[in-house]
């Protein structure tokens, strides 16, 4: 059984070092988090949620964050850990994180302190793995968090444009924990501090592993509402590889089985191994959420650093109330990893929080987001438990909003309202994105949003014009954002404020030409927004768009889907939503032309680009054939206090000037 420290040290923050174990009277340690963030203390980064999970069970947890990865010396430094390691790239895949989606090194990196780059390899999840294993051989390792939970199966690598097999084959961890891993990474712990092997830990929800070469698949059962105990077989690696459609039919058949209450066992084929993947984790109800989040978090950073951490000042003063998401977008990982249940904390529990955050000396008064992946799906779920539990829908808004979904906002309404009324808050800000086809359906919470909730802008997502486009992304109509855009504004004018949406769009998304981009620059000029920075696609392992990109399939429909991959037809997409800049002036001017609409070059209100070149344009021309560089205007991430990493920089207001 787990050996607690004496006396036990709940609030303090856990040991980073062999020196801060030893002031605990620590002689050993059962679990060593390896993470390529910095160690903060906060609800929202994972190695700190779930250290703090185990913790409260009585394991003894140290944290190893970014250490050097070069040789395995820094992964010795606590010795042999007594259970396992507990492996992750941090909060973000380690390529996202690394990489622009033209491929080129980013400048910082919000995880680390003073936004430092280069202090977690590429990779991050197998290069640390493979140390684990070099430290302590024997050791159970366990990977996890986004970077494993997205490459669990065989997937596309946009990086190496290729397609790899599951992370644990190039890793060679016991298990993958993929989803949100409290329940796992605990009852793991647990059945490896009473004396069992890692291979009896192959019946948990939420893991998967790869069978030794001549061993049988398990008989293990997971009965789903209906009763169905199947294993999914999906196309070997061997030919998602080499067969645009089998990768499809893969991609399928996997985001059918994303449901946890009714998700089947996968197995798919890696040459002689086959790999296992379980059914998802089930969601955790609002006893189990509060007892994580209430949880006695500092909500700073070790004191090792010495710098910010640009991540952690983004979210510091921000209180997450709920998990997962039920939009089911094509180009987002969120489903994939946190689930589609909404899984929410009660109001008693958030209240909590924030008194605990007007206690905090360094608290000024302004919560930055009441919110989590979405602003307003708090308590939402499906008003028919018997049918969530067969349903097997990837979107319970698209292409409509489900009539069993319950779409009430007065929970959230009335969140907000406690939160703004406790003592010692002066203003509270939602800067998590708000689903526009759900608050549409509410005028008083796009009232109360107005009124007490905005600071002059407010963040929504659109992401394109085309109705071709946003079925792909599985995104409401354009119309819908004329609709909100309109009640919107006349809310702010009754709350007396001058106020902007923030639209985020994308650029090169599968099915998205020329033709689809101009569309999208002509909504921009007539409606007056500027985007500053563009929000590229890229694709992130396991996603829907991803498998459009790579194959040029839909995997639901197994329709041709066209694509952009080539850098100059990016160029062109992105430059296109910045009409606006001269140095995009002779781009803009081409693709116009290339599609036969110079009627959008003049003078004319309606036109994109003036007919002559601007100066600035001849200038950024010449730069660039002395052997300048344009500068990649893609998206890093943002500045805006709680902006979270999604995506997407702040729209100027209509007629700013600044750009």
């Amino acid at each position: 059984m787990p050996s607690p420290c004496s006396p036990p040290l709940v609030s303090a923050l856990l040991p980073t070092t062999l020196a801060e174990c030893r002031a605990r009277g620590w002689h050993e340690v059962d679990v060593v988090f390896v993470s390529g963030d910095a160690y903060v203390d906060h609800p929202s980064f994972a190695m700190a949620l779930l250290g703090r999970v185990l913790a409260a069970e009585g394991f003894r947890v140290a944290i190893l964050p970014q250490p050097a990865w070069q040789n395995a010396d820094a992964f010795r430094q606590f010795g042999r850990p007594r259970l396992c390691f507990a492996v992750s790239a941090g909060n973000m895949d380690s390529m996202i994180n690394h990489y622009t989606a033209n491929k080129k090194r980013r400048n910082d990196d919000a995880y680390s302190p003073g936004g430092r780059i280069e202090l977690r390899p590429d990779r991050a999840t197998n290069v640390y793995a493979q140390r684990c294993r070099e430290a302590f051989p024997g050791v159970p390792v366990i990977a996890g968090g986004v970077e494993a939970s997205l490459r669990r199966i065989a997937h596309f690598d946009y990086w190496s444009e290729t397609v790899k097999p599951s992370i644990l084959v190039t890793s060679k961890a016991d298990l993958v924990g993929f989803g949100m891993g409290e329940r796992v990474i605990v009852e793991i712990c647990r059945r490896l501090a009473a004396g069992r092997s890692i291979a009896e830990c192959r019946d948990l929800r939420g893991v998967a592993y790869l069978l030794g070469g001549k061993e049988p698949l398990p008989d293990h059962e997971w009965h789903d509402a209906a009763g169905d105990n199947r294993t999914v077989e999906l196309p070997a690696f061997e030919r998602v590889s080499a067969d645009h459609v089998a990768f499809a039919t893969a991609t399928r058949l996997l985001h059918h089985e994303t449901n946890p209450q009714n998700g089947r066992r996968l197995v798919q084929q890696h040459g002689d191994r086959l790999l296992v993947v379980n059914p998802p984790a089930l969601a955790l109800d609002e006893a189990a959420m509060d007892r994580v989040y209430d949880l006695p978090f500092t909500r700073k950073p070790h004191p090792r650093y010495t710098e910010p951490i640009p991540a952690h000042t983004m979210i510091k003063d921000s209180v997450t109330t709920m998990r997962g998401c039920f939009g089911g977008c094509t180009f987002c990982s969120i489903t994939m990893h946190q689930g589609r249940a909404i899984q929410s904390r009660s109001p008693a529990s958030i209240l909590r929080e924030v008194q605990a955050m007007t206690r905090d000396p360094d608290f000024k008064g302004h919560i930055s987001d009441v919110g989590g992946p979405t602003a307003n799906m708090y308590q939402m779920r499906c008003s028919r438990p018997d049918v969530e539990a067969k349903c097997r829908r990837l979107s319970c808004i698209h292409p409509t909003v489900c009539k069993l979904l319950g779409v009430d906002h007065r929970p959230t309404r009335n969140l907000l309202r406690q939160v703004r009324e406790t003592k010692g808050v002066q203003s509270v800000r939602v800067a998590s994105g708000i689903r526009m086809d759900l608050a549409r359906l509410d005028d008083g919470y796009l009232e109360d949003m107005a009124r007490h909730h905005v600071g002059g802008q407010l963040k929504v997502a659109p992401e394109h014009t085309s109705g071709r486009v946003l079925d792909l992304m599985k995104k409401p109509a354009v119309s819908t954002f004329d609709e909100f855009a309109a009640k919107f504004q006349e809310a702010s004018a009754r709350a007396g404020k001058e106020q902007y949406l923030v639209p985020y769009f994308i650029a090169s998304h599968p099915g998205s030409g020329v033709d689809e981009m101009i569309e999208l620059a002509v909504f921009l000029k007539q409606r007056g927004y500027r985007p500053r920075q563009v929000q590229d696609f890229i694709p992130a392992p396991m996603d829907i768009a991803t498998c459009m990109y790579w194959t040029g399939l839909d995997p639901m429909t197994m329709q041709p889907v066209a694509t952009v991959k080539k850098l100059k037809d990016r160029e062109v997409q992105r430059a296109l939503m910045q009409y606006f800049k001269p140095e995009n002036w002779f781009v803009v001017r081409k693709a116009l032309l290339d599609a036969g609409r110079k009627d959008l070059i003049g003078d004319g209100p309606l036109c994109l680009i003036p007919a002559n070149p601007p100066k600035a344009a001849v200038q950024a021309r010449r730069q660039e054939a002395r052997g300048g560089r344009r500068g990649d205007p893609t998206f890093v991430h943002a500045k805006d206090a709680g902006v979270r990493s999604r995506g997407g920089l702040p729209c100027s207001p209509p007629d700013d000037d600044d750009d």
